[in-house]
């Protein structure tokens, strides 16, 4: 599989089974994290890997109501840093860019593993960095769960998570989110009617 394929097949499924999740792979994303674009060369980026299943089941404890699926997860990479540890020109903070970047390719070598990577928000993180023993100044930044497609749908979703299991949810247009030159030149097709 190919970058562009990767991209295309990538889909934050819900609906998991459980699988093992070998040293070896667990040494592949770290290593695909440990090559991401970063400033300065700063690889701020942390993360704890949780395949434990009594580890897991704390972190659940963590979990936000409508993220009851994650339980199902094979593994659960905690994504974490601090602005220190990154450039911080002004007022911007690139820490959260650049330790996305890590996530994102850990994200697409899942997807060529035919895996599932889905990141998400919605934990408590005060009480995700007490179980993990991830010091008070860092900050969580997301969970990444870590599981293989299951084909049966999980019950426990809403009804618009089972219908984003069947397809893919719509995405803005390109004209929507694509400027050119400035905002108010807005991206526009060739052979589009507007």
């Amino acid at each position: 599989m190919n970058v562009k394929e990767a991209i295309k097949e990538r889909r934050a499924f819900r609906s998991l089974e459980l699988i093992e999740i070998s040293d070896e792979i667990v040494k592949d994303f770290a290593e695909k994290a440990q090559i991401a674009p970063y400033c300065m060369n700063k690889q701020t980026w942390n993360f704890v890997i949780v395949r434990e299943k009594g580890q897991l089941e704390k972190l659940f404890t963590t979990l936000s109501i409508g993220n009851k699926w994650v339980e199902k997860a094979s593994m659960i990479i905690e994504i974490f840093s601090k602005p220190e540890n990154d450039c911080i020109i002004q007022e911007r903070q690139y820490y959260l860019f650049d330790t996305g970047l890590a996530a994102a390719f850990i994200i697409l070598r899942a997807t060529e593993l035919g895996l599932i990577a889905h990141p998400i928000a919605g934990c408590n993180e005060e009480k995700a960095k007490k179980i993990l023993e991830i010091p008070d100044q860092m900050r969580l930044i997301t969970l990444m769960v870590i599981g293989k497609h299951s084909k049966e749908i999980n019950p426990g979703l809403s009804d618009s998570m089972k219908l984003g299991e069947k397809q893919r949810p719509a995405r803005k247009k390109l004209e929507d989110f694509i400027f050119l030159n400035s905002y108010n030149n807005k991206f526009v097709e060739k052979g589009s009617d507007k």
